[in-house]
């Protein structure tokens, strides 16, 4: 019986792929599967899987984004874990050991984040965590600082699903990745929903890797006009669907400041036309998201949020701030 199933969604992958199944053979835990679901690539990605016999290949119809191309992979697993990969990522050789050690000692633990290191600055971390905060904002802990810090495990918002860990029967309980955001925060979406329902997201720092970055999406670039429109969309999703009405009318002031905020710095990075087309998609098209239900036995999970979300304002401001001393 599998401990883990590996899930690699992949679109035109070719250039980086041949590193992460490699880096894959050489695991110290031998018990899992690997899936690998192709979003309809037009490189030769296909033909390279085909070089890893013990790889489960499955080729999406049409090209339907990373939420749907994930989904399909949980749904066939067959281990009781499953393991998010993106196809830019190398790992250490215990990582997988790693993150199945850390989610099977807790049953309450939903999602498990890896220490993702910059592939081309192995001097810097890339994610450590990702977290979510009341202007309606996802950032990811540590990027560009010192790989000697946050090397201690700890509570996080939202598991990065470029490299994290799921416990795979409490998507049957909150619902999978929402497949109306395609691409980006669609992770922290889904780490909120387990927040809600009182589960925990983690941080081990054992659990090492090394990520490019949007490779496919942004061809390896932080920003582009495609990723700054989805996120700028999905970060309307993302509010709308995990706050009761009551905490959205609350927090609405936050959040619009707090968008507004984000349109004057993409609008100076020259994204602005895409921000704001974003976030314009995101407010005409809430139709689309499957908004969590509220449910009265939630409402200290709720509290604890609400808590964590300025919590967490405080701590990106603190991390702005040491970055720049």
């Amino acid at each position: 019986m599998y401990k883990v199933t590996i899930v690699i969604p992949n679109f035109n992958g070719e250039a980086y792929l041949k590193g992460c199944l490699d880096s894959l053979e050489k695991q110290t835990e031998k018990h899992f599967e690997w899936i690998i679901i192709d979003d309809c690539s037009t490189d030769q990605s296909v033909n390279l899987i085909r070089h890893y016999p013990e790889v489960r290949l499955f080729i999406n119809q049409k090209n339907s984004g990373f939420a749907y191309s994930v989904n399909r992979g949980i749904k066939l697993a067959s281990a009781p874990y499953v393991l998010l990969l993106n196809n830019d990522v190398e790992v250490a050789n215990d990582f997988v050991e790693q993150l199945y050690k850390r989610i099977h000692q807790n049953a309450k633990i939903f999602s498990v984040s890896s220490q993702m290191i910059r592939f081309k600055e192995r001097d810097k971390l890339d994610d450590t965590g990702d977290f979510y905060h009341i202007l309606g904002w996802a950032y990811k802990r540590g990027d560009g600082k010192s790989i000697t810090t946050n090397q201690k495990a700890s509570a996080v918002f939202s598991t990065c699903a470029g490299a994290g860990i799921y416990r795979r029967a409490i998507f049957d309980e909150i619902g999978y990745f929402d497949e109306a955001y395609f691409a980006y925060l669609e992770d922290v979406d889904v780490s909120y929903r387990g927040l809600i329902y009182g589960y925990k997201n983690v941080y081990e720092p054992k659990a090492i890797c090394y990520h490019i970055g949007s490779a496919t999406t942004a061809q390896g670039e932080k920003y582009s006009p495609f990723k700054v429109k989805l996120s700028a969309r999905n970060n309307v999703y993302t509010a709308y669907k995990n706050m009761p009405f009551l905490q959205l009318v609350v927090n609405s002031p936050f959040l619009v400041c707090g968008f507004a905020i984000k349109g004057l710095i993409f609008k100076k990075r020259g994204y602005g036309k895409a921000y704001g087309d974003g976030l314009k998609e995101g407010l005409t098209t809430l139709h689309r998201v499957n908004k969590t239900k509220f449910k009265l036995k939630h409402t200290l999970n709720y509290l604890k949020i609400e808590g964590m979300l300025f919590q967490n304002l405080a701590r990106h401001i603190n991390e702005k701030v040491q970055n720049k001393i």
